[in-house]
């Protein structure tokens, strides 16, 4: 019995690093739909969704049966809710990838932008997380978590550096108001899926330590921007 059990959260882990390398993927390949205005590959990324919802789904029946039939105890049972948390994590992220993509499609149909800004930067720093945030629960780093959960600022910083250029870049030439405003969504949703990596790394810290740290990294930041 302990053999099966111990097989079906290897399967159940496996699945989850499979919707994170899909999540991922989206990611990368809405980025790319972007700065190489490839509206095709921005329309597959919008219609791949579906099978992510479908990973979620999967991952959701496999932990409510293992729950109903394993009751699991302690440690196993943390595992199993915090695989159903980062699941529907790495689900929003691939639906900040769609709008990313959404994005870019229009963005196609304006002239062709060089006032990107530091959206590539803030890309960059995005996935990073994603990526180190998941091998954290791997590797069941809780240290390699809270670096993640740091990291989260500077990707804030970099999202309200761009919105106040795009500002100044839409005062001095009108006429790219349509463009500016897409790119200000683009950096938005590169910060949430940073925020989504942060939560990812908060369950991590909750699985290795048994401690949950949600919102202690807010609660500092609003006494720092008091």
């Amino acid at each position: 019995m302990e053999l099966h059990f111990d097989r079906e959260l290897s399967e159940l882990r496996d699945l989850l690093l499979r919707m994170s390398a899909f999540a991922e993927q989206s990611v990368t390949g809405a980025l790319k739909a972007l700065a190489e205005r490839d509206s095709a590959l921005a329309a597959r990324i919008r219609a791949d969704d579906a099978r992510l919802d479908e990973l979620e789904k999967e991952i959701d029946e496999r932990c409510i049966q293992l729950i109903a039939l394993r009751q699991p105890k302690a440690r196993d049972l943390r595992l199993i809710f915090v695989t159903l948390k980062i699941g529907s994590e790495l689900e929003r992220i691939g639906d900040q990838a769609v709008s990313v993509a959404r994005r870019a499609i229009e963005l196609n149909r304006e002239p062709p932008q060089k006032q990107l800004g530091d959206i590539p930067r803030m890309a960059e720093q995005a996935i990073g997380m994603i990526r180190e945030a998941m091998d954290a629960f791997v590797y069941r780093k809780a240290d390699l978590a809270r670096g993640v959960i740091a990291s989260d600022e500077h990707v804030d910083r970099l999202n309200q550096q761009l919105h106040r250029s795009l500002t100044n870049f839409i005062m001095e030439n009108p006429q790219t108001i349509n463009a500016a405003l897409n790119l200000m969504t683009v950096a938005r949703k590169l910060e949430r899926m940073a925020d989504h990596a942060t939560n990812i790394a908060e369950e991590v810290v909750y699985l290795c330590e048994g401690r949950d740290i949600r919102h202690e990294h807010e609660s500092m930041k609003d006494v720092t921007d008091g």
